[in-house]
């Protein structure tokens, strides 16, 4: 009796063994007939009258992803060098359309796969001259990746050179410093960033800490130069907005900025971190740093 019930079971699994690769076969076939349906549509459209049309015809990454069996990597992998390929043709006008679609197809397929992120972001920017196409990129490969720092980075980067945005760099490298292992880089790249969208107290609070912990001499001298430049900023400000004052007032340019502390505009005459005065031009009202910050 437990012969027959242990041959009764031995069979029933051949039989599940059996339909699964049934099914297996089945969606193999489905799959390539569904991918020569794509092949003789896209064969049919004109290149010349539509340039990169074909690439509408690739579906969701999300999608596509069950369509390779376990082999999504390699999927993604052969996409990527296809677009390298595809993005470095100037024979097709109209390449950039479906940019954003090709990498985010990428991306599902292997999120963690960082060079097309990067690539992406880079022909976005400079070939397409796209810079939110690029940022939308790089945030899909932080959202996907919220361990690496580098595409925050590079998103700052590009915010600061290629648009002048500080306000945008600086948010950017803030999300770069704060993620762990993060290059210290990061961390003055904001600092530079905090001073050109003019807070000065926020810059000088990070180029202090940047000086105070770092290890190494030629960032704390580079730091301490920082802070001379935002120093003399503020300084040479407050003083010609109290010049202005000081001839609206009486008519002039005071004789000196001594005058401005006798006539109560200022508390006291400061001096730069160096303790040396600031330059003062009686006949311009022009007050400036007595050093170039840059060559301390």
């Amino acid at each position: 009796m437990k012969v027959e019930n242990k041959t009764d079971t031995l069979k029933a699994t051949g039989r599940e063994q059996s339909l699964e690769k049934i099914i297996i076969v089945g969606l193999l076939l489905i799959s390539l007939a569904l991918f020569s349906v794509l092949k003789i549509e896209t064969d049919k459209v004109s290149r010349k009258k539509v340039p990169g049309s074909s690439i509408i015809y690739l579906p969701s990454g999300k999608y596509l992803k069950y369509a390779t069996f376990g082999y999504s990597s390699l999927v993604a992998d052969l996409i990527y060098i296809w677009a390298i390929q595809y993005y470095g043709s100037f024979d097709i006008p109209d390449r950039f359309n479906y940019l954003e679609h090709i990498f985010s197809i990428i991306a599902e397929l292997d999120p963690k796969y960082v060079d097309p992120y990067e690539v992406g972001a880079l022909i976005a920017v400079y070939e397409a001259h796209d810079a939110n196409l690029a940022f939308k990129i790089l945030d899909m490969g932080l959202e996907k990746n919220p361990d690496m720092w580098i595409f925050p980075l590079q998103a700052g980067h590009i915010a600061q050179m290629n648009l002048k945005d500080y306000e945008l760099a600086r948010e950017y490298y803030r999300k770069a410093m704060e993620i762990p292992g993060a290059p210290s880089i990061a961390r003055r790249l904001y600092a530079s960033s905090a001073y050109k969208t003019m807070d000065y107290q926020e810059a000088w609070a990070t180029w202090r800490e940047v000086y105070e912990t770092s290890t190494e001499q030629w960032i704390k001298d580079i730091a301490s130069n920082q802070l001379y430049r935002i120093k003399a900023t503020v300084d040479t400000e407050a003083l010609s907005s109290a010049v202005k004052q000081f001839k609206e007032k009486y008519g002039r340019f005071p004789a000196d900025l001594n005058q401005l502390v006798r006539s109560r505009l200022i508390r006291e005459v400061p001096q730069d971190l160096d303790g040396h005065d600031y330059l003062y031009d009686p006949k311009t009202g022009e007050v400036k740093a007595p050093r170039i910050w840059w060559k301390r």
